[in-house]
């Protein structure tokens, strides 16, 4: 059993509210449950009116598995929990008093939810261990509307969490979008693999210097790749010594004082993804496009920002994947599907979190008919949904929904707290 439920039943009534009586036998009647408190600290439900007895009380409400968990959370101690009028609970199994030793009423709420309404929980939760997600037996079920819904809210939930990074990184510029683009760029460039080294990298820099330097492609390229430790080994190549005496000569001009720690991997990565590479293709994007941000944030159309990102590697990596080793003649291009990844994961999120930070908040407009256009992900999260209900990841938004669902709500079994979830135990 979950507290969750208890909050579900409580919140939309769910039980049998028309014969309530208190532990003690004292008639209860609920005018309004009141507001549910997902968020912030003190009691579960806020401004509820209840009529126990004879006597008609405003307050909060809270809920527990066992009422003894009123003393093992130390609610005894927090004022903030004197005016809870209802202790809403599955085992009543200890009496509880405020802090000035008044008792508050308990409700035992397992009396009064029918048996169908239990067994529809259990059996989403039954041999959960065993299962990818609990209701994968009857995810299938769940109306395309409803899901459809609750995928477009996850979407939005997904971006509010990006946000946070974003304005820590804003923060710490001085408001300076440029630079946190940047960043950002640097991030997912790296991958999952390399994304917090290159976002370590990045932060290490004045960015000051990448702006200037990247008007010359060869300068920005020395500059990361040494920023980054790359040329740390030695190499008997003579672009590698170009590039490292070019490097030595920056941070002896610009005084750079680097991070020594920085580590970037290459174990287990396609030769494409190589750190090297990426950080090449990085330098001729800023090298290309100037005012970078602004032109990401004014252009709409999904084809003109394909050609933004319509970049390759420098000419030596034509011909390389590593220092002094020849491989044959490919020019290193970053592909469609890195192309959208960029966009997923750096233009969208900066494009939602620049519009919060004018005070707009457009996303049908500026947003939707971006990532509605992107094909779906192909990943085991979105595998494994489009098992149980194909043709649930038709976009990009659809598939990092089904991320921000899986990881965040099936893998924590907050079941409850997901729209489907509860749709489910209704039915």
């Amino acid at each position: 059993m979950q507290e969750a439920f208890l909050h579900y039943v409580w919140k939309f009534k769910k039980f049998d509210f028309k014969n309530l009586h208190t532990s003690c036998g004292m008639p209860v009647s609920i005018s309004q449950v009141g507001t549910h408190n997902q968020t912030e600290s003190g009691p579960d439900f806020q401004q509820a009116k209840l009529k126990i007895g004879k006597q008609l009380w405003a307050g909060n409400v809270e809920i527990h598995l066992k009422s003894s968990d009123w003393y093992a959370h130390g609610h005894q101690n927090d004022k903030a929990y004197d005016n809870v009028i209802l202790h809403v609970v599955w085992d009543d199994d200890v009496d509880v008093f405020r802090s000035d030793q008044t008792q508050i009423p308990s409700l035992k709420l397992q009396d009064y939810i029918s048996e169908n309404q239990l067994n529809s929980y259990q059996n989403l939760f039954e041999n959960n261990k065993e299962k990818w997600i609990n209701c994968e037996n009857s995810f299938s079920e769940v109306d395309d509307f409803k899901s459809s819904t609750w995928l477009e809210r996850l979407y939005i939930e997904r971006l509010e969490a990006k946000n946070k990074l974003i304005l820590k990184l804003l923060e710490q510029s001085a408001n300076n979008w440029d630079e946190v683009c940047f960043k950002m760029l640097a991030k997912n460039f790296g991958l999952n693999v390399n994304g917090q080294s290159f976002l370590q990298m990045a932060n290490g820099l004045d960015f000051k210097i990448i702006n200037k330097l990247s008007q010359n492609q060869f300068q920005l390229e020395a500059l990361l790749f040494g920023a980054s430790g790359i040329l740390n080994k030695t190499h008997d190549d003579i672009y590698f010594e170009k590039l490292n005496n070019e490097f030595q000569y920056l941070k002896q001009k610009f005084q750079l004082d680097l991070a020594s720690n920085v580590q970037v991997k290459y174990f287990r990565l396609r030769p494409d993804n190589f750190p090297n590479i990426r950080l090449s293709q990085l330098s001729v994007l800023y090298n290309k496009t100037q005012h970078l941000f602004s032109k990401l944030m004014q252009t709409e159309n999904l084809n003109a920002i394909y050609d933004i990102f319509d970049v390759s590697a420098s000419n030596y990596w034509d011909t390389h994947y590593n220092f002094g080793k020849e491989s044959k003649s490919k020019s290193k291009k970053l592909s469609q599907n890195f192309k959208d990844l960029l966009i997923v994961n750096t233009l969208i999120p900066l494009k939602f979190a620049y519009s919060k930070f004018k005070g707009r908040s457009d996303f049908e407009n500026e947003i939707y008919p971006i990532i509605s256009n992107l094909k779906a992900e192909k990943n085991n999260i979105t595998k494994g949904f489009s098992k149980l209900k194909p043709k649930i990841a038709n976009t990009a938004m659809d598939s990092q929904a089904l991320i921000q669902l899986k990881t965040n709500y099936c893998d924590l079994n907050k079941c409850m707290q997901c729209q489907i979830g509860i749709d489910l135990i209704r039915q």
